[in-house]
């Protein structure tokens, strides 16, 4: 063997080398960072898929099934004194509120703040209620969507 030859093979055998170390740190390092959305936002579309289901079964029937809400003035409240189910889609108020007020909502219902939705703290797990908050907000706008986190990153 001539040793040029030699000396291609070590080199060879050293890039080899060199590229599997490179992609073990690389693995390493993005199994440390925090995992990515599929979909730019706080959740993922699987999160929004769930929330969806549950919004049909539960929420819809009141809110709309998408979220477009049924009332049409859901700012004036009815003969009883109480406030319609808002949209949820972005065209209303729910982007106006952290995600510590979405949550509570759900879990006390609507009668802390005047409307009649139902306390839905024992039916749903936390993880049910971030998803159910994931769904409807997948409706919201981009520009809605960025608000929002503007005002819940502020509380």
């Amino acid at each position: 063997m001539t040793l040029i030859m030699k000396i291609v093979q070590r080199r060879a055998a050293y890039s080899r080398f060199t590229m599997a170390i490179g992609l073990g740190l690389t693995l390493m390092l993005s199994a440390c960072t925090q995992p990515q959305t599929d979909t730019g936002r706080w959740y993922t579309k699987a999160q929004a898929e769930t929330g969806k289901t549950l919004f049909e079964a539960n929420c819809g029937v009141c809110h709309g099934r998408r979220a477009q809400g049924l009332a049409e003035d859901w700012k004036k409240p009815d003969a009883s004194g109480h406030y319609p189910p808002p949209p949820l889609n972005g065209t209303a108020h729910a982007w106006h509120h952290p995600m510590e007020t979405l949550l509570a909502t759900i879990e006390n219902g609507g009668a802390p703040v005047g409307g009649v939705m139902p306390a839905f703290g024992d039916k749903f797990s936390q993880e049910q209620k971030l998803a159910l908050i994931a769904y409807f907000q997948s409706l919201w706008p981009d520009d809605i969507y960025q608000q929002w986190r503007e005002i819940d990153d502020r509380n």
